[in-house]
């Protein structure tokens, strides 16, 4: 590839880096795992340049392209499954943090964690479809676009992925004594 190509192709790439780490992320659920989505389909595309120069919507299309690689990459992990060395708790714990507000982060990372086990309960597709829609703001065709799920499926995923995860926040929270009238 030429060198006028090639930062042709990186400037078209640039623009769109960061809402594809953002979807990486989503998918993979691992900031790591992300990037690494994110620079094989970088790597990929630096030899096709012209192909990606004759793209008309190069937002869609690059989003289809970083799931379809999502999706070879998982079914490729299901092929050769990794053998962990440790847990993460076990990493965390060798790297204790410094904190100038002890009970804010201890309420933050309860909050946090809640939420993350409640979004973690959800099967994968609901997962992603909430991830996608509410978290990341993409729009339901644009999921459509992006997965070939049909609109109505993604549809009643989201509603049962929200209902869901009302169930399951409701359930751990704790009621609140200032909210209730006083009865004595």
């Amino acid at each position: 590839m030429t060198q006028p190509a090639r930062e042709t192709l990186a400037a078209m790439l640039q623009v769109h880096l960061g809402r594809l780490r953002r979807l990486a992320l989503v998918l993979t659920e691992n900031p790591d795992d992300a990037e690494d989505l994110v620079q094989d389909v970088v790597v990929k595309l630096c030899g096709r340049p012209h192909e990606v120069a004759g793209v008309r919507d190069l937002s869609t299309w690059l989003n289809r392209v970083v799931y379809n690689q999502f999706i070879d990459d998982r079914r490729r992990r299901k092929r050769q499954p990794l053998q962990l060395v440790g847990s993460a708790d076990e990493l965390d714990a060798a790297m204790p943090g410094e904190s100038a507000e002890p009970m804010l982060e201890a309420l933050c990372k309860d909050r946090d964690q809640r939420l993350g086990d409640a979004v973690n309960a959800l099967n994968a597709e609901q997962r992603m479809v909430l991830l996608l829609h509410d978290s990341q703001g993409y729009r339901l065709t644009e999921i459509h676009q992006l997965t070939d799920i049909p609109l109505g499926t993604l549809k009643s995923r989201l509603h049962r992925a929200r209902s869901r995860m009302r169930v399951l926040l409701d359930s751990e929270r704790v009621p609140d004594d200032r909210s209730e009238p006083d009865q004595g």
